[in-house]
């Protein structure tokens, strides 16, 4: 063969091979690059009235949470993660939306200030945008398990407006409502004394008023058959409300499980919850493993009345709220191990929070009920104490964050709105003001400050008190404006209320605002004062003026937690059976 011929043909053999390797060299990067930036799925669990301090990870030396500590350790731990309200309702609302709850109407000027009935008509407006609804658009299967608390209906019973699949969400399973004592039989009622005494009480003043006019009606004094007509009748629904409440009939209303819309238990049986819940999670992951999907798993734990199942039951050394927080963290140690099981744990963004501090005032007798906040004084229902609204924060994303890493710089619930956001590929709404911060670039270390500079805590409407983070110096600095009155001194919680009040005689207004180095004050004993601080005034008067161009942000909107909008209508009382008996057990009737 000739030199020239012999001399091309290596050539080629090298150019085949060069091109070889440079295919498998490319081949291995698309397959690298297209796993490291694929959209994850996310993976989302929410407790209930947990605080801060009980937790493992988080300080707690004395509840076993094994696998709530194992998450923390193998990603990011946020010790300045911050709820943008204390209770439940505004809580969840601004962790869905990103934004404050005074912007969606879901921030209230009444004492109870979230939504205590299944046939009220207040809930999340259709028109506000959810974190799910942005994942549904980019192909996200998405996924609510447990408690919802946004509302249910508008106008019917079967309107579903404020429901979660017209908020995003392909699938849901769980209560609408959440926990309280009349779920769970034989314990003392919690919400139905209040309505029993408020309805007893009209009628009582209406069957006065009955009297009075039927005396006036027959003695020939005034002609008022149509009047005493109607109060008659009001006075008959009044007293037919009073007598359902006084026999315990609002855990059939209240109380209920759904899946999608249809009701499949109603009163909800606590004994099977938490292990329905875990399944039900378990299935969806199971389900939708092949594409991405957004799962919200929103736990009734550990709400009062702290339902424990045997298993349990007795096993932990801070009594029935401690069994509670050990049940959660066995629930949290399912769903992770099944994540694992499909073998989607490196390509899961997961993050566990709760939606506010532990509840102080909440008691069994003599014993304590409610969680513990650590060092930070207050807890659930105080608009701005520490205890209240700063909760655990943990974020696991393998190969993405580092692990065994603590942030403490301040971080919100709201912040998972725009975050998740980007992680899909989607766009964060422009009509609208989002206070949420994508906080991706702090997580992974690229940037060492949170975005969030002001940060403002209210009570319901009312603003109580505003954060200052200031980036340059690393200073933390927070004015209360209003606080509430505890009772007795010093002793954190509202005793004798169910809740502490944002407004009225119960509160204090500060004026000058207090003035707190959370820096070196995280528990907010020492307030400053002009002589122990000499940037006292400078420091008030920058916070006026955050607080100004704040409100100069806020739109007027619909109340959806005024007094209208969560009295109880029965047109709107979600039911399985024939309205007022509703019942039905269609869990059971799977099973069989």
């Amino acid at each position: 063969m000739p030199r020239g011929l012999v001399m091309v043909r290596k050539l080629k053999i090298r150019i085949s091979r060069c091109c070889l390797a440079i295919l498998l060299v490319s081949s291995l990067l698309t397959q690298t690059c297209g796993a490291t930036m694929s959209r994850p799925n996310i993976l989302l669990i929410m407790a209930d009235d947990l605080g801060y301090g009980d937790l493992g990870c988080f300080g707690n030396s004395t509840l076993r949470t094994p696998n709530i500590d194992g998450l923390a350790k193998e990603g990011v731990k946020l010790t300045q993660h911050i709820a943008a309200a204390a209770i439940c309702t505004p809580s969840r609302a601004a962790f869905l939306t990103g934004r404050y709850p005074i912007r969606s109407g879901m921030a209230s000027r009444i004492e109870t200030r979230v939504i205590i009935r299944t046939g009220a008509s207040g809930g999340l407006p259709a028109n506000e945008t959810t974190f799910a609804k942005l994942l549904q658009q980019q192909g996200y299967t998405t996924g609510l398990i447990g408690k919802w608390h946004q509302g249910m209906n508008c106008e019917s019973r079967n309107d579903h407006c404020h429901h979660p699949l017209n908020h995003g969400f392909d699938y849901f399973y769980g209560t609408p409502f959440t926990l309280v004592n009349e779920c769970q039989p034989n314990k003392d009622p919690e919400m139905s004394v209040k309505l029993r005494a408020t309805y007893w009480f009209y009628t009582q003043m209406g069957a006065v008023l009955v009297f009075t006019l039927v005396l006036g009606r027959t003695t020939g004094l005034f002609c008022v058959e149509w009047k005493v007509t109607a109060f008659v009748t009001s006075c008959g629904v009044l007293f037919f409300i009073s007598w359902f409440a006084n026999y315990g009939f609002l855990r059939y209303w209240n109380c209920i499980v759904l899946r999608d819309h249809i009701i499949t238990e109603q009163p909800i049986k606590l004994e099977n919850a938490a292990s329905r819940i875990v399944k039900e999670s378990i299935s969806f992951i199971e389900r939708n493993k092949q594409e991405p999907f957004l799962l919200f798993v929103s736990f009734l734990h550990v709400h009062t009345p702290c339902f424990t199942t045997e298993m349990f039951h007795g096993k932990s050394r801070h009594g029935l709220y401690g069994d509670n927080v050990e049940e959660m963290d066995w629930m949290v140690g399912k769903i992770l191990a099944a994540v694992d099981k499909e073998g989607l744990r490196n390509n899961t963004f997961t993050y566990f929070t709760s939606d506010h501090g532990g509840f102080l005032e909440a008691r069994e007798g003599i014993d304590q009920l409610g969680g513990w906040n650590g060092i930070y004084k207050g807890g659930k229902g105080m608009g701005g104490w520490e205890g209240g609204i700063r909760v655990p924060g943990i974020v696991r994303w393998p190969g993405m964050i580092p692990t065994n890493t603590v942030i403490d710089e301040p971080t919100s619930l709201m912040d998972i709105f725009p975050t998740v956001a980007y992680l899909a590929g989607a766009s964060v709404p422009q009509d609208r003001v989002i206070d949420g911060r994508n906080q991706i670039a702090l997580l992974q270390g690229e940037v060492k400050h949170s975005e969030h500079e002001f940060m403002f805590h209210y009570c319901g409407l009312y603003l109580h008190a505003v954060r200052w983070y200031h980036k340059e110096s690393g200073a933390l600095w927070k004015a209360h404006y209003v606080t509430p009155k505890f009772h007795p001194e010093g002793a954190g919680a509202c005793y004798g209320k169910r809740m502490c009040p944002c407004s009225g005689e119960s509160v204090t207004h500060h004026n000058p605002p207090l003035l707190f180095d959370l820096s070196h004050d995280p528990s907010e004993i020492n307030p400053l004062s002009p002589g122990s601080e000499p940037l006292f005034n400078t420091l008030v008067n920058q916070f006026k003026r955050a607080v100004d161009e704040h409100r100069k942000t806020l739109t007027p909107v619909p109340e959806q937690l005024d007094v209208y909008n969560t009295i109880w209508k029965p047109w709107l009382q979600p039911c399985c059976g024939t309205f007022p008996f509703c019942w039905c057990d269609r869990e059971s009737d799977m099973k069989a």
